[in-house]
């Protein structure tokens, strides 16, 4: 049987995989994408798109059609633990100081039909059930509507969820914690006494109650609620059991003392809050990303946001290598950057569960007034606001001259560009290059040789603050030169060495 040639193979059309896909067809660099689903999952599933992950979508121009699909959600700053303390994601300099609601489907539809424009595809009702791998690729089999394929690629990334079959098939070890509490996620249609509105801190959607229920309800579109929850009887349920009306109604009781009962559920789901991560993001030809990589409780809405970041780093360099440009150890930085990242998300999910657990006793109350109290202090404020928005990550840049900028995403300043025109720094990135912006007039001629890779820019900035005469800045919006010394350094570990690129159509 004559397998089907690619670039790259991704099994997973979420987040992850379609935000990788994306990339590589954005790159040149032919992928597929495999799903054992016939469609897109159309329950909302994970629900906000934190400020990191609304800038990163921005630098591709694909924020605006977000932002059109999500629901009209005023809140108030973000939030750690459900505190009644908003972060103030201001504080970091961000064009989009409040978590975004956007069902998960929803941002999964941007990215296929922004897949699909750029001539990629995904292949539905497609089950791995096969995987090979060698010095020069990765060999698959599946199952298929009309039978059994067989694909080959270069490489396969697999984003395909916490389950992930690619995992158990590359016999890749998950360490971590088992669950010790179990949760469901309806899509449901609620009557009574229901708050229809959007604005309002999140901490005000949280209720409990002294048995042991939790239950948090926030409007979705078309008069659907989305409710989080879990009791007694949740605790207890298989797995894959069925989410059932009796056991909704017993927590709204509980939590809502009646006043909202559920008159139809739409989609339901069941969750935990088991902690695993692979020790190895890369096995051979085979990566991993999002859930399949890396799992945790939902507590701050983190997991949608962090899939969708590891694609964001993986994606450019997954093309840089097999396009020639770079050699395969630029994709090590993967596991360097994208690990750690992962590793505080699981903390800090881990701690958040324990704050908002539903015991009162033990010293919970006061652990909480404590940390609602130090959230009240600006730095402490700031310092959070950071870390559940993705704002505070700075990444090593070892060839680099130190400098405050070095490392951290670059602003969206606002730039003239003289007859240019006006624009802002996320509308140079649409083509996925990166960018060498010339703020001062600098002299900048060392770069020509990568003029293939990089896309340079003179400009003056008249809105926003970038403090520095010229800044290098990677496809996936960091900074990884700011002047000084070493921009030769830099664009070789990062974009190859001066005329070898390839012409993108390797794989």
């Amino acid at each position: 049987m004559n397998a089907q040639v690619t670039g790259v193979i991704v099994v997973g059309a979420g987040g992850a995989g379609l935000t990788l896909a994306t990339e590589l067809a954005l790159a040149g660099v032919p992928a597929v994408v495999l799903d054992r689903l016939p469609g897109r999952n159309l329950q909302s599933r994970a629900g906000a798109i934190q400020p990191r992950t609304a800038e990163m979508l921005a630098l591709r121009g694909l924020l605006d059609d977000t932002l059109g699909r999500s629901i009209d959600y005023r809140l108030v700053g973000g939030h750690f633990a459900g505190l009644p303390v908003p972060l103030d994601y201001a504080a970091w300099d961000t064009r989009y100081p409040h978590p975004v609601l956007l069902p998960q489907d929803q941002l999964e539809a941007v990215l296929e039909d922004r897949l699909a424009s750029l001539g990629g595809q995904v292949l539905r009702e497609h089950r791995l059930t096969g995987l090979r791998q060698d010095a020069e690729g990765v060999t698959v089999t599946v199952t298929a509507p009309d039978g059994e394929r067989t694909l080959r690629g270069r490489y396969l990334v697999a984003c395909d969820g916490a389950h992930s079959s690619v995992r158990k098939t590359v016999g890749a070890a998950f360490p971590g914690e088992a669950a010790t509490v179990r949760m469901a996620t309806a899509d449901l249609v609620l009557t009574g006494d229901v708050d229809a509105g959007t604005a309002g801190h999140i901490s005000s959607r949280i209720h409990t109650s002294p048995q042991g229920h939790f239950a948090m309800i926030t409007p979705l579109a078309d008069g659907l609620h989305k409710l989080i929850l879990s009791g007694p009887r949740t605790m207890t349920a298989e797995r894959d059991a069925p989410v059932t009306v009796e056991e909704v109604r017993e927590v709204l009781q509980a939590t809502h003392g009646g006043k909202v009962d559920v008159a139809e559920i739409r989609y339901a789901s069941r969750f935990s809050n088991a902690s695993r991560q692979l020790e190895q993001y890369r096995h051979g030809r085979v990566l991993f990303a999002g859930d399949s990589a890396h799992i945790h409780s939902p507590a701050g809405g983190q997991g949608l946001n962090l899939g969708v970041q590891d694609a964001f780093n993986l994606g450019w360099k997954l093309a840089a290598v097999l396009r020639g440009e770079v050699g395969e150890e630029l994709l090590d930085t993967y596991q360097t950057e994208r690990h750690p990242v992962a590793a505080r998300v699981l903390a800090l999910t881990r701690a958040q569960g324990v704050v908002m657990g539903p015991q009162r006793d033990g010293g919970l109350a006061e652990l909480r007034e404590v940390l609602t109290d130090l959230l009240r202090l600006p730095d402490a404020n700031r310092y959070m606001a950071g870390v559940m928005a993705g704002l505070d990550l700075c990444l090593p840049s070892p060839d680099a001259a130190p400098h405050p900028l070095l490392g951290l995403r670059m602003p969206d300043v606002e730039l003239d560009l003289g007859e240019g025109g006006r624009f802002r720094f996320s509308d140079l990135t649409r083509t996925g290059r990166g960018v060498l912006l010339d703020l001062a007039d600098a002299p900048l001629a060392a770069a020509t040789p990568w003029a293939d890779r990089i896309t340079q820019v003179r400009a003056r900035v008249i809105s926003g603050r970038a403090d520095a005469e010229a800044v290098l800045v990677r496809p996936d919006g960091y900074v990884c030169w700011a002047g000084g010394a070493g921009l030769t350094e830099t664009l070789t570990r990062w974009f190859g060495p001066a005329g070898l690129a390839g012409d993108g159509t390797s794989g």
